[in-house]
């Protein structure tokens, strides 16, 4: 019965995928099960973060989240940050000078490296240096350019030519999409150039990103994933995405 459930919730997930959208009453019919049935898997998924629920259905968390403000955005699938975090904190060491772009697990990020000592902080993200300026402990340096109001971070050649006078031991990018064919993707084209560079002045790559972004393509490539050392992901226990990056010899750490 248990191998059903999930097999029907892989099923439903795919759907989503595909047509954007799922209805309760659809589904039920589908699968010959009650409405409440499909709530529930519904309601699972969404803790998952594979989808959010709507009045008599669901939609993919893609077209949602793109719309998303910066609060709506840290608080989507949080305990999966939370928990992507504190694995990427583990491959941090005091004295390390880190570049992170602009994605809201960032933040997770900063808190679970409060414990860390002399921590030199690149970032043109305005929230996330913020969050890194409430550690004594953190050295802070925001890189100037154009900023994007709506999500609060810089880009541009500015920010870039910046980029080019520092050399961090690690890189942590946020990502939205991973993908042995796509590689790494973010949503806003505007952003991807700087990512780029932040990774040419890193030492190491680290992508944080929980088991939904894997498999999955957005707008802007920033590179492909032969540029990335290791991916701490979580929910992907099974994924054919994750272990196709895993057989490019990418290091995948599970939270």
């Amino acid at each position: 019965m248990q191998a059903n459930a999930e097999k029907r919730r892989e099923e439903i997930v795919a759907a989503v995928r595909a047509e954007g959208k799922v209805r309760v009453t659809e589904l039920s019919r589908h699968y010959g099960i009650s409405e409440v049935s499909i709530r529930k898997d519904l309601e699972i998924l969404e803790t998952e973060g594979h989808l959010a629920r709507v009045h008599g259905g669901a939609v993919g968390v893609e077209k949602m989240y793109v719309s998303m403000d910066l609060s709506e955005r840290f608080k989507t699938n949080a305990a999966a940050k939370r928990a992507v975090a504190a694995r990427v904190a583990e491959l941090i060491e005091d004295n390390d000078t880190i570049m992170m772009n602009a994605g809201t697990t960032l933040a997770y990020v900063l808190r679970a490296l409060k414990g860390k000592r002399n921590i030199s902080i690149v970032t043109n993200s305005l929230p996330n240096a913020n969050e890194a300026a409430l550690y004594s402990s953190f050295h802070v340096i925001l890189l100037g350019g154009e900023l994007d109001s709506k999500y609060q971070f810089t880009h541009g050649p500015d920010a870039e030519r910046q980029i080019e006078r520092y050399h961090a031991t690690k890189c942590i990018l946020s990502v939205d999409g991973i993908s042995p064919e796509a590689g790494l993707t973010l949503y806003y084209a505007n952003e991807a150039a700087l990512a780029r560079k932040m990774i040419e002045s890193s030492t190491s790559v680290i992508v944080a990103a929980d088991g939904t972004k894997l498999g999955r393509s957005a707008f802007a490539r920033i590179t492909d994933v032969g540029k990335i050392d290791t991916l701490v992901t979580c929910g992907a226990e099974g994924s054919a995405a994750k272990a196709a990056l895993s057989e490019l010899g990418i290091r995948i750490l599970e939270a």
